[in-house]
């Protein structure tokens, strides 16, 4: 979709400014460029509407890279002879929002999106310039197609694991479409009624906005508060207001 196919009242008015924001999305298909990507068709229609607001979007298709399993974070430390991870974090920790989109494959998320997040744990433990998690002050959301059922299931999944590690998730975070349940056209087959889904297309524009929102938010007030939620300060004996039974 390109950025006149949005409608006017979704672009930006002077209230809304979401200038020097940047998103990524991963798109977590198993097929490898240039095939058709049906995820692709949804990660279009949500990136139009940032880019429309001016917000600078960058986009990866992970199985075009070589990601080694493995939850450190370089595996080429670890015995693997190539490891394209590091410089797909670079591209991670550049952005306010990350937004990991999956096909549903056997109701669960496809393998490529299990190995992303795997090796987003792995750089998880690092810390910011404020001694906390490396996520803490990022936007995490998701959007998920198939022609099976399991949109639910596999974004609670995606999304618990972003928070997790340290990504703050808004409301309605998740997006997605199936067709009847069954075999049947994916998203962009002809017929299948995916892109003018009133349903789809609601809840992707409401995702789309509400990471805008949150991460503009994040980025005026400098992150998450650091009081409370700092590893550095943890480890050197800081315990803030925790009872210490040893000094009742």
């Amino acid at each position: 979709m390109s950025i006149e196919a949005v409608p006017a009242e979704l672009r930006t008015t002077d209230r809304w400014d979401f200038t020097g924001l940047r998103a990524l999305y991963v798109n977590c298909t198993l097929k490898r460029s240039p095939e058709r990507s049906h995820t692709q068709g949804l990660v279009d229609l949500s990136k139009a509407i940032m880019d429309a607001n001016r917000v600078t979007v960058d986009e990866v298709r992970a199985v075009d890279h070589e990601l080694a399993p493995g939850v450190w974070p370089d595996m080429c430390e670890h015995g693997a002879e190539r490891d394209d991870w590091p410089a797909l974090y670079e591209r991670v920790q550049a952005a306010d929002i990350l937004v990991l989109c999956s096909p549903i494959w056997l109701g669960e998320k496809s393998s490529v999106c299990t190995r992303v997040i795997e090796r987003l744990y792995g750089n998880s433990s690092l810390l910011n310039e404020h001694g906390q998690y490396a996520y803490y002050g990022k936007v995490g959301g998701c959007l998920i197609t198939g022609n099976e059922d399991g949109i639910k299931h596999c974004s609670m999944n995606i999304l618990y694991s972003l928070q997790h590690l340290g990504y703050t998730i808004p409301p309605q975070a998740d997006a997605g479409w199936i067709g009847e349940a069954g075999p049947g056209p994916s998203y962009l087959d002809p017929d299948s009624g995916g892109p003018g889904n009133d349903f789809t297309n609601r809840n992707t524009t409401f995702m789309t906005w509400n990471l805008m929102h949150v991460a503009r938010l994040l980025r005026d007030a400098g992150g998450i508060p650091a009081h409370g939620n700092q590893r550095s300060l943890w480890d050197a004996g800081c315990r803030w207001d925790l009872p210490n039974p040893e000094h009742r």
